[in-house]
């Protein structure tokens, strides 16, 4: 139903339309109209939405500040998510991995050629040289924060170090390119992959970022390579995230059959991720977990 600019907002905000969304919608159905893909109303956060999805991402940041210390040679990928399980749930939060679709730990822990979801335990332990990724997602009354972080031990080979460092600027550019509302995933995917390609590292194709914030994985789905232009528009009230996942070597990556979890790169080389939980504002692109 078409609502009357003195209806009260569809967003929930008890404001009336013409002084809330009003402006936004007939932006985006004017860019609709010039061949863009526009988010769905389901895709946009109510303020009070935001104000959960802003302190569930708080308090995951403040997991994986927790955890930080604790990340060095000797000790097993088992002891930092059992850290990282009693801490979150001393902070009365929830390890939101743990669990889903059937994850069995709190934490994805992926070293060297591990490109994301690798499961810990009691027997892998963090080694001189190794590159660490650490993803974390909290729940937090109901709403969900989400970010990774990279972590380098000891003696690491200059050209593994250069990779981290450079997946990090990979993503940076990837928030810089949300300056202002209204761009695109496909801006983001393009800006990433150009730089990564520049490097001379591949951008893994088969998994990318994603809406979060009310659940775990949401719509929109983020791919790291991407066409200006091309793909949802990100307006305010959008929280997703931007995750590039970038190797040393080519693109292809493989699931362990045995676990049904861990991704490695098919070549054997290094990968790197670093994550945010980003927020998109009238004003131009929030970073709420980190």
């Amino acid at each position: 139903m078409k609502l009357g600019r003195n209806d009260n907002c569809w967003c929930g905000s008890g404001k009336k339309y013409k002084s809330c969304h009003l402006v936004m919608d007939d932006k985006l159905e004017a860019m609709k109209l010039q061949g863009f893909k526009i988010p769905t109303r389901a895709m946009i956060k109510t303020p009070e939405q935001i104000a959960g999805i802003r302190e569930a991402s708080r308090i995951n940041t403040m997991v994986l500040d927790y955890i930080t210390p604790f990340v060095k040679i000797g000790v097993s990928t088992g002891e930092l998510d059992r850290l990282i399980y009693e801490y979150t749930k001393s902070i009365n939060a929830v390890p939101a991995c743990l669990g889903y679709e059937g994850y069995p730990k709190s934490v994805c822990i992926s070293i060297n050629d591990v490109v994301c979801h690798g499961i810990p335990d009691d027997e892998t332990i963090l080694e001189d040289g190794d590159i660490v990724n650490i993803d974390c997602t909290t729940m937090y009354h109901g709403y969900f924060g989400d970010s990774s972080r990279m972590f380098m031990l000891g003696n690491v080979d200059p050209m593994w170090k250069q990779l981290v460092e450079d997946t990090k600027k990979a993503l940076d550019i990837g928030v810089e390119v949300c300056k202002q509302p209204y761009c695109t995933i496909g801006d983001i995917g393009y800006a990433i992959n150009q730089f990564a390609s520049e490097k001379g590292y591949s951008v893994v194709r088969e998994i990318g970022g994603h809406g979060v914030g009310l659940e775990i994985h949401e719509e929109p789905y983020v791919s790291h390579i991407g066409k200006p232009g091309k793909d949802y528009v990100l307006a305010p009230g959008m929280t997703f995230t931007i995750e590039p996942m970038i190797n040393l070597g080519a693109p292809d990556v493989l699931q362990d059959e045995e676990d049904g979890w861990t991704i490695f790169t098919e070549d054997g080389s290094p990968s790197a991720q670093w994550e945010y939980t980003l927020l998109m504002t009238e004003h131009g692109v929030e970073k709420l977990a980190w």
